[in-house]
Parts: structure tokens; sequence; C-alpha cells
């Protein structure tokens, strides 16, 4: 039985590895996020928990890595970006690897939303199929937040694989608590 403590972040690399040409640059911000240490936000970064992989590697080695790191994870931080949905290769491998196997919750993260999102769907058109198939089916257990630090640290606090979001794949957080964090509606 693996030992489930480390937060999992998914997100759109477009196939390259640099910044400005995909979504890495908010996963770097969550990292750096972690390793600051002015404030309480930290997490346990899955993709430490196992040996890199290079770009070299062959497919089945990344994907059994990944799959370990899975394992390892309470949750799963989905960062959703302009051209997440168009993903056809990792970012669905890892929905539904965390989904339909490691049944870990997923804290799912908008790029450039600034407000409190008070209705998932409306975000539907983001989503990329294998999301939006798990949520039709309701196998997904999912809280839709924008990308922000606060929210992004209270779910990964929050959520895990024995303490599920509500909602049937479409979790919100209440006007209440987006006006405790100071982000507006």
């Amino acid at each position: 039985m693996a030992y489930r403590n480390g937060t999992y972040v998914a997100f759109h690399a477009n196939g390259t590895n640099y910044p400005i040409h995909s979504d890495i640059k908010y996963y770097n911000m969550i990292k750096a996020w972690s390793e600051k240490s002015d404030d309480e936000f930290t997490i346990i970064n899955s993709h430490d928990k196992t040996a890199a992989v290079r770009d070299s590697s062959s497919k089945e080695t990344l994907r059994n890595r990944l799959k370990e790191r899975l394992r390892n994870s309470k949750n799963l931080v989905l960062i959703i970006g302009e051209t997440t949905k168009f993903d056809d290769d990792w970012v669905p491998f890892e929905i539904e690897y965390a989904v339909d196997v490691c049944k870990i919750p997923l804290i799912v993260t908008y790029v450039g939303i600034e407000l409190g999102i008070q209705n998932a769907s409306d975000l539907s058109a983001k989503w990329p199929p294998s999301l939006k198939k798990r949520i039709d089916e309701g196998t997904a257990h999912a809280i839709h937040i924008p990308f922000r630090k606060t929210p992004i640290y209270s779910a990964v606090r929050q959520f895990n694989h024995n303490n599920l979001p509500n909602g049937y794949g479409l979790g919100i957080y209440s006007r209440e608590t987006y006006k405790m964090w100071n982000i507006a509606i």
C-alpha cells in the first residue's frame, strides 16, 4: 500500500519544457509558493517522490513513473489553461488513472479566472474530454477553483482520498468562503 500524502499536479506541457509555451509556468508557480518560507503554503509534491524522468525516457517508463506518483498522492491539482482541453496524451491519462484507479479527488484550478467560481458547469468548455466524461458519469470527485494561492492551498489541505469534495464532480466553495479569502464572486 502506497503512502498517500503527496499532491500530484497535472498540466498541459504542450510538448515542450519551455515555460513560455506551456502551462508548466503555473506548476512552477505552485512549487515556488511551496518553497517560500514567509507563509504557510506548502505541499508535498508527488513529482519529487520518484526519480526524475528525462525527455529521452521511453513512453512506458514515463507512464509507469506517473502511475507510481499518482498512487502516492492524496489528491490531484489539475491546472486548466487555454490549451488543456486539446491535450490528448498525458493529461487524459493522469485524470483517468487518478479517478478510475487511485480514486483521488481533483482540484480543478482555472488559469485566468480571478473571481470565485459559483457554477462549475459554466467552465465545461475548458474541460478535457477525460474530465468531462468522468464528471458526466459521476465518477470524478472535484472542486473547481480559480488559480489563486489561497483556494489552492485550502483545497490541497482539505481534500484527499478519505475526504472527497461534494457536488458530483461539480464541487465549489461557498460565497462566504470566497468572501473570507477576499475574492470577489
